[in-house]
């Protein structure tokens, strides 16, 4: 049994068994993965894969186990190589982290120009994604950190913790006639169309409970992903918009008035997201810190020894998050 053997199956099983796509990605050759999978199933005994012809259709039962537990052994090789590296120089190396548009653009930029500053010689990759496609990338230890406001409690292997609470502010153009209102209201702002995120972004739950309590219909019109995106199609009179606090500057948005909505929808709280299994070396706690003051190294080591969530949710009880 070869670890490359293992890494193969594990690629594979992550490419929906298309093994095309794993060679194209691994750099490698189709028919090297095909050999080097029946080889390992010859020395088990068993196959990992069933088959109709040549194409792999779905994962064996057994499979499925051994699948499982290649992972988590990759898993340890690349702790292996942190422990090495972080012993051989604790001021080089990678930072990998996955995030929605709205906190790498507007929750990042100072913390990663500061990391930056701090750690000269480490590389730092930052990849966007929907929620669900970050807490991915995190479970399966494709990227070092993931950050986002929904979808990372969804996966097992993962410890979370929270960083910050935040809210949302309702946009329109100057002159619109909730400005003059004292107070919005759901019931007013339920008149109006809105642009907003596309479910499952930057706490769109949040919104549509609001409604759904009230036993009020929203007049979605215009979803996206990016803030930056609502705000163009406001200004167009596409709709009212809703969208984070923090993604509102009165310079660069001087066209729009931001409304206070925190009475209207509960606070939502971002959170970073890291494996339970993985080495963490000393510059990915410091970026953790600047990213969220409260998260001490210890802390964070506490609750990753951690085995229920409830004893990690816990934890955190009784801290006060700061607001964004």
């Amino acid at each position: 049994m070869k670890l490359q053997q293992l890494r193969y199956i594990w690629e594979v099983s992550k490419h929906n068994l298309n093994v095309s796509a794993t060679a194209d990605s691994l750099y490698t050759s189709q028919p090297g993965i095909s050999k080097q999978i029946r080889l390992l199933e010859d020395e088990l005994g068993i196959p990992v894969f069933a088959r109709n012809g040549k194409h792999l259709t779905e994962m064996t039962p057994g499979g499925k186990i051994i699948v499982e537990i290649a992972g988590e052994i990759l898993a340890k090789v690349e702790n292996i190589k942190s422990v090495a590296s972080e012993y051989r120089d604790d001021q080089r190396g990678s930072l990998t982290i996955a995030t929605t548009h709205t906190q790498a653009r507007y929750a990042l930029p100072r913390v990663v120009a500061e990391f930056m500053r701090r750690y000269p010689e480490v590389k730092l990759n930052l990849h966007q994604g929907t929620p669900t496609q970050i807490s991915e990338m995190a479970s399966r230890g494709t990227v070092d950190l993931a950050i986002a406001t929904e979808a990372l409690e969804l996966f097992d292997n993962l410890v979370t913790f929270p960083c910050y609470e935040w809210n949302r502010c309702i946009l329109v153009p100057r002159g619109h006639p909730l400005t003059e209102l004292a107070k919005v209201s759901l019931e007013a702002l339920a008149t109006y169309p809105i642009v907003t995120y596309v479910f499952g972004f930057t706490g769109r739950s949040k919104l549509d409970e609001a409604f759904n309590a009230q036993n009020l219909e929203p007049q979605v019109v215009f979803t996206a992903v990016d803030a930056d995106v609502i705000k163009t199609y406001v200004k167009l009179g596409l709709g009212v918009g809703i969208i984070a606090k923090m993604a509102y500057d009165p310079e660069v948005d001087k066209d729009l008035i931001a409304l206070d909505a925190s009475h209207l929808f509960g606070s939502s709280v971002t959170k970073i997201a890291i494996r339970k299994d993985s080495f963490v070396r000393r510059y990915i706690y410091d970026f953790i810190e600047l990213f969220a003051p409260h998260l001490e190294q210890s802390l964070v080591e506490k609750a990753k020894s951690m085995r229920d969530k409830s004893d990690i949710e816990a934890l955190f009880e009784g801290i006060d998050l700061p607001t964004h």
